[in-house]
This record gives structure tokens, sequence and C-alpha cells, in this order.
């Protein structure tokens, strides 16, 4: 489990399409290593302490709850992992939900070509998946 505070663990949705470890092995390498560089670093000192330098941030309206660590790829694709942060209060709550400790969960990744946003579709998307993730005990993880 490393030696950080938090572990990071990836959903595992009944589509395959949307598999964020599907998600991370389409992308660049470096910007693999990018992104599981900025999740490793969130997870060794999580928000509130963790300022994000520009790689991490919390969203906001209808994205509230949600996080995105984001990176820039070849030709200045940009690439996305949408997170949700899993601190429950107790150890039977880490438990029942298949936690050994509090995590960051990516619920799936998105990318998109540069200035451009992504659509309301597709930030729905993004909710469906974290509340089919926060729907089942225990979550189904992998880690």
């Amino acid at each position: 489990m490393g030696d950080t505070p938090w572990d990071v663990v990836y959903f595992e949705p009944f589509e395959p399409a949307d598999s964020p470890i599907r998600f991370l092995d389409s992308c660049p390498m470096n910007v693999q290593a990018q992104m599981a560089a900025v999740l490793d670093a969130v997870a060794a000192a999580p928000p509130p302490q963790f300022s994000g330098g520009g790689h991490r941030g919390a969203m906001h309206r209808e994205m509230t709850g949600f996080f995105e660590a984001r990176k820039q790829g070849p030709r200045r694709e940009q690439f996305r992992l949408f997170c949700v942060l899993e601190n429950p209060a107790t150890a039977e709550e880490l438990e029942r939900m298949g936690l050994s400790r509090p995590a960051i969960v990516v619920p799936t990744g998105m990318r998109k070509p540069w200035r451009t946003a992504f659509g309301e579709g597709e930030y729905e998307h993004v909710r469906e998946l974290g509340a089919d993730y926060r729907s089942t005990f225990p979550r189904r993880i992998v880690i």
C-alpha cells in the first residue's frame, strides 16, 4: 500500500469502455507517468494539504465533489482523470467499502483537443459513474 497516508484506487465499471485503467493505457506514456505522479503527490498530501500546482483542482457547480488531475499531451491534447475522495469517519466504514485506508478513487478519464470544453453529456456521464461507484458495497475497485 506504500508509505502515503492515502491509497490511489481505480473504479471497475461494468462497461469496459469506461475503465480509468483502459483510459490510462490509451494515453501516451509520458502522460501516464505524469498522471501517476500527480495522483501519488495528492495521496502523499491529500486535500486540503495538497495545493495542486495547476495539475489538480476541485471541480465546481454540478461537478462538486469531484477533483480532476490535468495533464497536457502531444499537440496540446488535454487529458483528465476525474477523482473522488473516500475518507470515511470510521474503520468500520472503510471496511464496508473494501478499503484499508482513505483513498483517491478514479472513476474515469477523458481527453479533449486543446481549447475545447467537455460537453454537459460528458460531465453527466462522469457523474453517473461516480454515483455507480458510490452505490456498491464493497466498492468495485482495482488497487
